[in-house]
């Protein structure tokens, strides 16, 4: 029996009786575990991070309590493009030098940041201690939040695998390039073929129109449902070229903080009611504990 059957068992034989309606909501509430997703590229330059940092703003200003993991542990740069410089980071408690309050950095509209910082050491070579103190930490920090949004790496490495396999979503950014669509393919292939990850969601940056973005994803699907079996890409929208995101960024800033009637930020905002909208499909191991579970092989 598998981990997740033998906790759903655990679960069902736990409970003598229902609640009453109004209980339930209350406990259902209270205790919903947020939903982790994944923010993923094929190759670096496609605006991930960018796309990431925006809409977990855009998910805090509708009153979301939100985590943005800053996972690129090469090239760590979220703290980069929001102007932070956090003292500590994932290293020291790693180490054990510091427990993940510490290091926790508030971002614009409240997020909460928390740093790789670059030069990190991959997930795999942490010793099971290490695993198993840090498991702890982020079980009781994942009763605080709503939304876990994963920033990786851009390629295909052991980390930026390592944090897709474990996380809930898995959103794919690529753009307009022949390169970046050729590179989100390949990850796609990777994950599916290597992996059995099957459903990714497709959100295209940098066009100039819904038509434009709709080309892009007509393009991945093609080769993706001629090569690849039992697939399913889903088209979450797209972010629209704006000169007003370049210049946000230049100073350091959001450009939903910035410049909220931008048709970049404006899209932004619609995205985060798109996910707050949608229902939350989550497996028996679907919270923060057992997300951390599953990247470690606990």
């Amino acid at each position: 029996m598998t981990q997740a059957a033998t906790l759903k068992k655990m679960m069902s034989s736990s409970v003598s009786a229902p609640l009453p309606g109004d209980e339930q909501a209350a406990l259902t509430s209270a205790t919903a575990p947020p939903r982790v997703i994944c923010v993923t590229s094929g190759k670096g330059g496609v605006g991930k991070t960018n796309i990431t940092a925006n809409l977990a703003y855009a998910l805090a200003r509708k009153g979301k309590q939100v985590l943005v993991l800053d996972a690129d542990l090469n090239l760590a740069n979220i703290d980069v493009l929001l102007g932070l410089t956090p003292r500590y980071n994932l290293h020291h408690v790693f180490l054990g030098e510091k427990n993940l309050a510490e290091i926790l950095v508030r971002g614009p509209g409240d997020m909460m940041i928390l740093p790789a910082g670059s030069g990190v050491m991959e997930i795999a070579d942490l010793s099971e201690s290490q695993k198993l103190y840090f498991l702890n930490e982020m079980e009781g920090l994942g009763q605080k939040i709503d939304f876990m949004i994963i920033d990786t790496g851009a390629g295909i490495n052991n980390n930026v695998i390592y944090f897709t396999l474990a996380a809930q979503e898995r959103i794919i950014i690529l753009n307009p390039e022949p390169t970046s669509l050729t590179d989100a393919y390949a990850m796609i292939k990777v994950l599916s073929c290597n992996y059995d990850v099957k459903k990714f969601r497709i959100l295209v940056n940098s066009v100039f129109a819904e038509k434009e973005a709709l080309n892009v994803f007509r393009q991945l699907t093609k080769v993706a449902d001629r090569f690849l079996d039992s697939l399913s890409l889903d088209f979450m929208g797209f972010i629209p070229y704006d000169d007003r995101l370049p210049q946000a960024v230049r100073r350091q800033r959001l450009v939903t903080e910035l410049s909220p009637d931008s048709s970049a930020a404006l899209r932004f905002v619609q995205l985060a009611e798109q996910l707050c909208r949608e229902k939350n499909q989550l497996h028996i191991d679907g919270n923060i504990k057992f997300f951390w579970k599953g990247l470690f092989n606990l």
